[in-house]
């Protein structure tokens, strides 16, 4: 298949350029620095994207390729620091300027068949120091910021731009970037990732040729899907683990081994719930809250495995944002500690299958649609590995557990009620130790704050809150206040990512 390559300079938006290009139904994917001569001399290599990062180009250890990758011929998108790193390395100048941040307008000088479609002006997403004062010999500038700086450049097969058009703040971006693809690339191959099912269950097949399987399930939809191709792929080989922690959602473990059983997966559910609630107890320190939930499950999945003399491998459904933000990807930061690719310590023996590594979740559910999935599981929310132990600020209590459990649940009811559900992205509740007073019953009462997040997204890489109409607002903050005794006071969280996370800790 025609591809593009994104190059990864350290950015986690090197992914979310990819996740862009896919959209668009050409397939794309990550490579290092050191990898891109390689990749511009494959015939299926039909694009380069030279993606942003965190650093200056005259850095020391700023990442760079080779020269020779600007005389093979292939079609080069640099965006940002990729933009940057063009005119330096073409004989250019970079300097350090004031900065750019947020949405900037921009303004077209030069036609050209990657801005087909835009305005004279549009508004784009920046966020840099550094700029190209000075274009390379033979570059043609193609537009410039309300700031005066160069945003946008072309020489022959080589282009540049300043902003970032994978972003949703750049309202055209998607637009550029198909231009550039199908008009500039010539990349005619149409990529669905449902498509792939065949191929992957050939992976899994080949890679897991003898002994059992086993599959750790959620009952989310990415272990799910895992579950049920490892099940297409191996057959009664297949073994599906739950471990019950006591940190689901309210009925959850009952819910997916229903699910599980009637899809013909074989489920074996592991109640270990007073084990975890039992060490939980008392922590407060978040990251320490996802050590005990890790070490614990590791332990109880040890101990199922071991029912299974014939395991050889482990399948889990780690997903493209899994393996970025547990520092599983050279020059990204580890931001959450338990993600499926870190949660395992070293000693576990078995040999890892992870068919949906390089998917995002809104490939995932397109697969699920395609293996006939019931909707509750293609749309269900994602949750946090470590459960709602995360949702629970300051010491963990079992209070606090059944607090945030209930409340979680008058959320997900009033939104499915109000056909909201599945519009957004999460739907949850929090809680911590404020307290409010308040009056229940005509008597002085002292409860909780339980804080409500809900928020879209595309992919977990960025979220917004979601602007919920006042009338589901004001139903959940009455349900939660009256159902819950020990709550007097509810809150909505306004805070998008980044800055803040999605999940509280």
């Amino acid at each position: 298949m025609e591809k593009a390559v994104v190059v990864n300079f350290g950015g986690q938006y090197a992914h979310l350029i990819a996740r862009r290009i896919r959209e668009r139904g050409v397939y794309a994917e990550i490579i290092q620095p050191e990898d891109v001569e390689k990749a511009a001399k494959n015939p299926e290599v039909k694009a380069i994207i030279l993606s942003g990062g965190p650093s200056s180009v005259y850095q020391s250890v700023a990442p760079d390729i080779p020269d020779e990758v600007f005389q093979l011929g292939k079609p080069i998108l640099g965006i940002c620091y990729g933009h940057q790193l063009i005119a330096k390395k073409l004989g250019g100048e970079v300097r350090r300027g004031k900065g750019e941040y947020g949405k900037t307008l921009v303004r077209l000088v030069g036609k050209d068949p990657i801005f087909d479609g835009w305005e004279a002006e549009e508004v784009v997403w920046m966020s840099h120091e550094d700029y190209v004062a000075q274009p390379p010999p033979g570059f043609s500038v193609l537009a410039m910021s309300e700031n005066g700086y160069v945003a946008a450049m072309r020489k022959g097969h080589i282009y540049g731009v300043q902003f970032h058009p994978e972003v949703a703040h750049t309202a055209k971006g998607g637009v550029l970037l198909e231009n550039f693809l199908r008009k500039v690339a010539k990349i005619n191959d149409f990529w669905r990732p449902e498509d792939q099912i065949g191929r992957i269950v050939e992976e899994i097949r080949r890679k897991a040729t003898e002994g059992d399987v086993i599959v750790g399930v959620s009952g989310g939809v990415d272990s799910t899907v895992t579950a049920v191709l490892v099940h297409m792929a191996v057959g009664e080989r297949a073994h599906a683990i739950f471990i019950d922690h006591g940190l689901f959602r309210d009925g959850e473990p009952e819910q997916v081994a229903a699910l599980l059983n009637s899809l013909g997966v074989k489920v074996h559910v592991i109640d270990a719930r007073e084990r975890f609630l039992r060490r939980l107890e008392g922590v407060s320190d978040c990251e320490e809250k996802r050590r005990i939930v890790g070490e614990t499950f590791a332990e109880v999945f040890a101990e199922a495995v071991a029912r299974f003399p014939n395991a050889r491998y482990l399948a889990q459904g780690t997903l493209y944002p899994d393996v970025i933000e547990s520092g599983a990807v050279k020059g990204a930061d580890k931001i959450k500690s338990h993600h499926n690719v870190g949660g395992l310590p070293p000693w576990f023996s078995l040999s890892l299958v992870e068919p949906l590594r390089e998917f995002y979740k809104d490939e995932v559910r397109k697969i699920a649609k395609a293996l006939g999935l019931p909707d509750e599981v293609v749309y269900r929310h994602p949750f946090p590995g470590p459960g709602l132990a995360v949702r629970i600020i300051g010491p963990f209590t079992k209070e606090k557990l059944e607090i945030v459990r209930k409340a979680t649940k008058i959320v997900e009811e009033e939104l499915e009620k109000a056909g909201l559900l599945r519009k957004v992205w999460q739907a949850f509740a929090v809680v911590g130790d404020d307290k409010w007073v308040g009056v229940k019953g005509d008597r002085r009462a002292v409860g909780y704050v339980v804080t409500v997040r809900v928020v879209e997204s595309e992919d977990a890489m960025t979220a917004d809150w979601a602007k919920l109409p006042y009338d589901v607002l004001e139903k959940i903050s009455a349900r939660i206040t009256s159902e819950i005794p020990h709550v007097t006071m509810v809150a909505y969280a306004t805070t998008t990512k980044p800055p803040s996370t999605i999940e509280p800790c």
